[in-house]
């Protein structure tokens, strides 16, 4: 399973990344056609050709990923790949970025490994009747309390309109995170 999650994480940042590359090599190209002139000029262009093969690269380690583990698993995981765009892109085309980014990259990383952990074989017979709801009361109490700390932080925050908007997208996540990973 971890090679499958390794793969995965490969592949989708050399996804993300070649998509970068090819932007960044589009800047000087003329608009893509078939003409024999202009794909010569994108095949020429280093940024973008390099930009296409890591891409490419990446689709291929990506159906590799796909034929070891189930897909519940490689979907989820593939989404890791937004936070190595944003290192990425801090680092390469010198982004700015605040600590509310960090913290989500991190928390999309750990959440990558939660996906991991959460998605090795397990028992499933023993899980019983009566975990069930105590899973889904759990599941309600984290709501519930996500929920109270976004609408104090934004009640607390409303000058800083951009930072609980972050807030919430990182709640919201987080939320979203807890349902796929209970299914």
């Amino acid at each position: 399973m971890w090679e499958s999650i390794c793969l995965t994480l490969i592949a989708t940042a050399g996804n993300n990344i070649g998509k970068v590359l090819q932007k960044k090599g589009t800047v000087i190209l003329p608009p893509l056609s078939f003409k024999l002139k202009v794909i010569k000029a994108y095949a020429s262009n280093k940024a973008w050709f390099f930009g296409f093969l890591m891409d490419i690269f990446g689709a291929l380690l990506m159906l590799r990923a796909l034929s070891q583990a189930p897909v519940s698993v490689i979907q989820p995981v593939s989404g890791c790949g937004l936070a190595i765009l944003c290192v990425f892109s801090h680092y390469y085309l010198k982004e700015v970025m605040n600590a509310l980014d960090w913290v989500g990259i991190v928390l999309a990383g750990i959440g990558t490994i939660g996906v991991g952990v959460g998605g090795e074989e397990q028992n499933v017979s023993g899980i019983t009747l009566i975990v069930l709801p105590w899973m889904l009361f759990s599941v309600v109490l984290l709501f519930v309390i996500l929920n109270a700390w976004r609408h104090i932080y934004t009640k607390q925050r409303r000058e800083q309109l951009m930072q609980s908007e972050v807030i919430e997208e990182i709640i919201f996540g987080l939320e979203s995170g807890i349902l796929f990973g209970q299914t």
